[in-house]
């Protein structure tokens, strides 16, 4: 319970460094100028794999320093143990781009424990570079640097899980959101044009448009950071997220990111020139939901 409050109390105050913000705003401003928007995006964000990339490609290089510095225990083959170090180093790279793509839309709180983890990271790399170096000759140098290099990377995964399930990024933004499984008023027909709009049903919020002669409803907090869709626009059936440019279409499919996750689209109906709505949910996180 102590070492709980004590990492707790550690982790707010990087929360709340606020004298992080220049280093985030300058370094991202860096990091957009390789990562566009665009194909690349979505490429490291893990649009097309409709989950992100960055948690899938972490095992590899942990795995490969984990498994070097445990070989160093028992004394295995100096060719292996160094070959596993350079394992880990080249699968780093990739791995530290999709993070990179994650942290782009981050923002205060979130992009300053982001930056510590990227850190942590990237001091964790270099130690591994030297000791892939030192490891040609025999000594205790090499197995050295990797096990300090192991610990970097034991602090900067313990920030890479708070960023994940204590502040929620790479979530989808709408799981604990409920939706009435019933038909339920939403609002009167003529109240819906091409231009989207917000109402609420059940307590929460809903994107609500016209295109053609379809009616289209779905959730209005964007799956990605949460961002506000019905302040967003709607080009060809598909409605674009204001915050950070992710395209959903009608059924909620995500188009284009840096978004990897659905949008919960809702079944419409006409009753009396009225909207009513309703979604099929089978989710038991959704049975005690927050409005």
């Amino acid at each position: 319970m102590r070492s709980a409050l004590a990492l707790d109390r550690a982790v707010d105050r990087v929360e709340h460094a606020s004298w992080l913000d220049r280093a985030c705003d300058a370094i991202s401003g860096q990091v957009r100028k390789v990562i566009r928007p665009g194909h690349v995006e979505d490429l490291l964000s893990g649009t097309a794999l409709s989950h992100p990339v960055h948690p899938m490609l972490v095992a590899v290089p942990i795995g490969a320093w984990t498994s070097a510095t445990t070989l160093d225990l028992f004394g295995a083959d100096r060719r292996t143990r160094r070959a596993l170090v350079a394992i880990g180093a080249v699968a780093a790279v990739p791995t530290a781009a999709t993070g990179a793509s994650d942290w782009l839309s981050t923002a205060r709180a979130e992009r300053r424990v982001g930056l510590v983890h990227a850190a942590a990271n990237g001091a964790a790399l270099a130690l591994q570079l030297a000791s892939w170096r030192a490891r040609r000759d025999r000594g205790v140098a090499g197995p050295a640097l990797s096990a300090a290099a192991l610990a970097l990377t034991s602090v900067a995964g313990w920030l890479g899980g708070h960023l994940s399930y204590a502040q929620g990024v790479g979530v989808d933004t709408t799981v604990f959101q409920s939706f009435p499984t019933e038909w339920t008023d939403l609002c009167a027909i003529d109240e819906v044009g091409e231009k989207p709009a917000r109402r609420d049903v059940g307590g929460v919020p809903v994107v609500i448009f016209r295109t053609g002669q379809d009616i289209v409803a779905l959730a209005d907090r964007c799956t990605h950071r949460g961002g506000p869709l019905h302040e967003g626009s709607v080009d060809g059936g598909c409605i674009t997220c204001p915050w950070h440019g992710s395209v959903f279409d009608r059924s909620g499919h995500v188009v284009s990111g840096p978004a990897t996750r659905p949008q919960p689209a809702l079944e419409t109906r006409r009753v009396d020139g009225r909207i009513q709505v309703r979604r099929d949910e089978e989710r038991s996180l959704r049975l005690n939901p927050v409005r």
